[in-house]
């Protein structure tokens, strides 16, 4: 799965770091590395929802790399040849294959035996919108084009769908029960603790938006496809897929008839992106804005977690389509 070329601005890991090595990683996405030491099960996860949960499901028996350093944009990840290196010699991988193609390189040069591909525990879709095109299909010109890849490519934020993130859950704590036998029983509660705070927060997604006065929502960043189809709404993206990606003009007409139509109150942004185009496009219409965040990264981990910042996102969408 590809989600194909992209304009990238390169956020390069500095020398320093690279001379550090990827120990200096060590769970930047899930907590602090006290403690870390001989015995635990070296975990190298591609980007933050990965981490977290080789973390929680690991415990105190992983000690967890996240590639990806807090507020960082994951998909312009770039790795030192010693960090590539470095993947070989851990004991499990976690990765989402077709976010980070510098990633998927590593990985597949690094020969690793015991990898968890997260797409591979769940179903993929296509979501997006073709930012550059004319034309849409549909009534509001929903799923326009998919520019965010070949045939074979569907959308990568499976991460924001509880359900679909409670089955790599899984996945996940079967692969660390393969790593590290001696611990078994102890990943197994925790998947399943995991699990089923996710179908919590899948109840509670369902039951916040269950009285919503529109469907409709539009953000920068076509990231929610997943969480709109789960929940029933419909998503309105400024860019596609890929969040580097410029919109048309006539794509721009037509979120102005979008929000006309469907009663929009808010213009969403994501806190580690650009809102010009977003707080350009709320202000012709008049419309407010707000965050909703993709979470592929959190700034800080030490504060929010995936629950906390998808609570944050709840309580978002509750507002701007009017169901609080």
């Amino acid at each position: 799965m590809n989600i194909g070329p992209r304009p990238r601005r390169l956020i390069r890991i500095s020398a320093a770091v690279t001379a550090l090595g990827v120990a200096s990683l060590s769970l930047a996405a899930c907590g602090d590395d006290s403690g870390a030491g001989d015995g635990k099960v070296s975990v190298a996860a591609s980007f933050y929802p990965m981490a977290y949960l080789a973390q929680r499901i690991g415990g105190d028996h992983v000690q967890v790399q996240n590639l990806t350093k807090p507020g960082t944009e994951p998909h312009d990840l770039e790795l030192s040849p010693k960090q590539t290196g470095r993947l070989s010699e851990a004991d499990m991988i976690v990765y989402l294959k077709g976010l980070q193609p510098a990633v998927d390189e590593a990985v597949e040069q690094s020969e690793a035996g015991n990898v968890a591909e997260a797409t591979s525990f769940t179903t993929l879709e296509k979501h997006g919108t073709d930012v550059h095109g004319e034309e849409g299909h549909g009534e509001h010109g929903e799923h326009e084009g998919h520019d965010h890849g070949d045939d074979a490519a569907g959308d990568p934020h499976v991460w924001l769908d509880p359900v679909r993130y409670a089955q790599i859950a899984k996945g996940v704590g079967k692969h660390l029960q393969k790593a590290d036998p001696k611990h078994k029983a102890e990943y197994k509660k925790h998947t399943k603790e995991l699990v089923a705070r996710l179908g919590t927060l899948d109840k509670e997604f369902k039951d916040g938006l269950k009285k919503k006065k529109t469907d409709t929502f539009v953000t920068t960043h076509a990231a929610f496809g997943y969480l709109a189809e789960r929940y029933g709404l419909h998503e309105e993206a400024v860019s596609g897929i890929d969040p580097e990606s410029e919109p048309s003009a006539a794509r721009m007409k037509k979120l102005h008839e979008v929000a006309k139509e469907d009663d929009v109150d808010t213009v969403f942004f994501e806190n580690n992106a650009s809102d010009k185009t977003a707080r350009a496009l709320a202000g012709d219409l008049r419309l407010k804005t707000s965050v909703l965040s993709p979470l592929e990264s959190v700034k800080d981990p030490k504060e929010e977690d995936y629950f906390s910042v998808m609570h944050q996102n709840l309580t978002a969408l509750k507002t701007a389509l009017g169901a609080q």
